[in-house]
């Protein structure tokens, strides 16, 4: 698989730490990135109902008195932060891979739900329960389900899909492919035609890429 230096760096590093889901991950499954569109189910989208907050985050799952946003920031730190009383961060350094940027400090970046919250429950997660919308919202599990990358990149992402957003960073767009086909396999969330379509075009110019994966 195609992965820039912080993005495998941080699939080493969250492969430690514990799912947040409330059953145990199923066998990892690895298909070409090809195989991997054509693998997600397809059905229309609805947003009815949807409210952040029925998403539960951010949560210490661990309770070591640092959030998941902290254990991601921890997680993908190029340099390490210093660590404070409350689990507060000062410091450190981390690779934006959406943009190519290195940010100093933590307070540049965000924590990017790979599959905006609001696409999730779009694509199935409106019909999931109240806990596994917050292990979805706060998995530690795979490394490509969080990512922290610059507060900018995010928003201007907001709760696109591939159809309507790829990263501005055009070596960072096959692994952004690879890391959304996965979080949505994981889930089991589903495309819509649309979303398929681009997902089609887009990654035919992706050769050689692979997406892994461990469903929730």
């Amino acid at each position: 698989m195609i992965k820039t230096t912080a993005h495998a760096f941080a699939a080493a590093a969250l492969a430690l730490l514990p799912l947040t889901a409330a059953a145990p991950a199923l066998a990892a499954e690895t298909l070409s990135l090809h195989d991997a569109v054509e693998a997600l189910p397809q059905a229309a989208e609805a947003r009815d109902g949807y409210e952040r907050t029925k998403f539960k985050h951010w949560i210490d799952e661990d309770r070591d008195g640092c959030n998941t946003r902290a254990e991601v920031l921890l997680a993908e730190a190029l340099q390490p932060p210093t660590v404070g009383p409350g689990c507060k961060l000062t410091g450190g350094t981390w690779l934006s891979y959406y943009d190519d940027q290195v940010v100093g400090g933590p307070s540049g970046l965000d924590i990017d739900h790979m599959v905006p919250l609001a696409e999730a429950w779009d694509s199935g997660a409106s019909q999931w329960t109240a806990a596994r919308r917050q292990a979805y919202a706060n998995d530690l599990g795979a490394p490509r389900s969080l990512v922290a990358v610059t507060a900018k990149t995010n928003r201007q992402k907001a709760d696109q899909d591939p159809a309507d957003w790829m990263p501005p960073a055009t070596d960072a767009r096959c692994t952004y492919l690879s890391d959304w086909v996965a979080t949505k396999l994981r889930w089991s969330l589903t495309v819509d035609r649309r979303e398929r379509d681009s997902l089609r075009d887009l990654a035919a110019s992706c050769h050689n890429t692979d997406v892994e994966y461990e469903r929730a």
